[in-house]
């Protein structure tokens, strides 16, 4: 929970950023799915907030969590100060039938754009399955090996250690390592975060029941995995 000097100052800060935006009360709550009341005591330092719910009040109102206690004097250009360091090892990994995820930075929330490393699992087109497609747009370098990239919209392309690519996230999509030794990138996303990892997560269960379960002697085709946009 917030401290009293705390809460003063996301009180504070909430309700500059909402005459900022010319939001009424009645707005922020349509926003973000806490009541008129709730959000007065917020305003006026009488409430805390916990950390989850200080998450659902920055997405609501698409600002960092950090800005939800920015000094209001400092103003809407006011610097953040946010940053965050990735040691060898520090990160989150999420195994998938494709892909193995490493998030970076994952101590800062409401991150304008999603760092990670992906290593690449699949060795063919037929092996990786129908095109992913989520929102925003993404840069793609390759850190090692080789990449095959499929899109919907263009023809195979080969990527080498050193080589790089940005594109539409919405348009269908995967990469494919190329040749027997590892294939590593470096992805750099602006998806939301909600979005990404529900592609990731879909993923994740995807290969778990394909472990559990026989394969049978044809294969349906997949459903495209698309992250719903909110």
């Amino acid at each position: 929970m917030t401290h009293s000097a705390d809460r003063s100052r996301l009180g504070a800060a909430l309700r500059a950023l909402r005459t900022q935006k010319g939001w009424t009360l009645a707005e922020v709550s349509k926003r973000t799915g806490f009541s008129i009341p709730t959000l007065s005591k917020v305003e006026n330092g009488r409430l805390s907030l916990s950390y989850d719910k200080l998450i659902r009040l920055s997405e609501g109102l698409d600002v960092g969590v950090a800005q939800l206690f920015a000094s209001p004097a400092a103003g809407p250009g006011a610097v953040s100060g946010r940053r965050s360091i990735n040691r060898l090892g520090e990160w989150e990994s999420v195994p998938t039938g494709n892909y193995d995820y490493r998030y970076l930075s994952t101590d800062i929330a409401r991150k304008k754009f999603i760092p990670i490393i992906v290593e690449l699992r699949s060795r063919s087109f037929d092996q990786f399955g129908e095109l992913v497609q989520h929102s925003g747009e993404e840069f793609v370098y390759v850190l090692e090996g080789e990449v095959e990239i499929h899109t919907s919209l263009y023809a195979p392309l080969v990527l080498k250690t050193g080589e790089s690519v940005y594109l539409d996230s919405t348009m269908g999509h995967a990469y494919i390592a190329r040749g027997k030794g590892p294939c590593k990138l470096l992805a750099v996303c602006s998806a939301s975060e909600r979005d990404l990892r529900a592609v990731v997560e879909e993923d994740s269960a995807a290969a778990q029941a394909a472990v559990a379960t026989p394969k049978p002697a044809q294969h349906a085709a997949r459903p495209k995995r698309v992250a719903r946009r909110r």
